[in-house]
């Protein structure tokens, strides 16, 4: 049985032994609750939660579960000339999102930012035959197996023509955004690079619930990595972050910011 973890959505098979706690939520980059470790089965999840979708682009979708549900991000299906990409993953497959998506094509791959977002990976990638690539940094940090499960190295990694993953580490060693070349240029970012509720600007964390922030030398190595690619939108993780204009300035700016703030105290 599928059994998931209430505060990060993390997925685990118990049908052989019962599942004591939950690896991700144990790092420091996460966090269990005062109240304790807390488990909901899939099928639980389903009956109880649905998913809110909106459209951003012709192409680009965003889907969100609600009432919220762990972490809360949004996942996001792109679509394009030889297939659709599912960016990053939310724990509920719903009947209504199966449908939805095989009506727009289904999948041809999934990518996912870092381990926060691996949630029901596996389940996603069995219902539409797609490979879920993730960096090879992260491998100790996929609590379930699948024949799906294709790890990847190096700095980039080319998903479909057009489409590219870019390791930009920080948060996690293996910290992923998608890089979409059409047209200006799209960065479908999770919460490698957190933006900010003005949508205005981006910050950099080690660890978001525990506020604990990244070198500076680790973000002086992010900026210059992105400086290397041209866009000019940016979605984060969570509903409402949408950076539509000037993206790549902002994502400069904000980490020569970031990087004057520490250098100054």
């Amino acid at each position: 049985m599928i059994t998931l973890c209430k505060t990060c959505g993390t997925s685990y098979d118990d049908s052989q032994n019962p599942v004591e706690g939950c690896k991700i939520c144990q790092d420091e980059r996460q966090y269990v609750p005062v109240s304790g470790q807390a488990w909901i089965d899939f099928d639980e999840l389903i009956a109880s939660h649905t998913n809110k979708w909106q459209q951003h682009t012709p192409q680009l979708f965003s889907l969100k579960t609600v009432p919220s549900f762990a972490i809360n991000q949004r996942a996001f299906l792109l679509r394009t000339p030889v297939g659709n990409i599912l960016w990053d993953c939310i724990a509920n497959l719903d009947p209504a999102t199966h449908t939805l998506i095989r009506a727009l094509g289904g999948l041809s791959a999934i990518a996912i930012s870092h381990p926060h977002y691996y949630t029901t990976m596996q389940d996603w990638a069995n219902a539409f035959d797609a490979p879920v690539w993730l960096h090879a940094a992260d491998r100790a940090w996929v609590m379930r197996d699948s024949p799906w499960i294709r790890l990847w190295e190096g700095e980039e990694h080319n998903v479909l023509p057009g489409v590219t993953l870019m390791r930009l580490g920080g948060h996690f060693a293996g910290g992923t955004v998608l890089y979409l070349e059409e047209g200006e240029g799209t960065i479908l970012a999770g919460d490698i690079l957190q933006v900010t509720p003005g949508a205005d600007a981006i910050s950099f964390m080690w660890s978001y619930p525990n506020m604990l922030p990244l070198s500076s030398k680790t973000v002086a190595g992010i900026i210059q990595r992105l400086n290397t690619v041209t866009f000019s939108s940016l979605y984060g993780a969570f509903e409402g972050q949408n950076i539509t204009r000037n993206a790549s300035q902002i994502v400069q700016r904000s980490g020569e910011k970031y990087l004057s703030s520490l250098a100054s105290r």
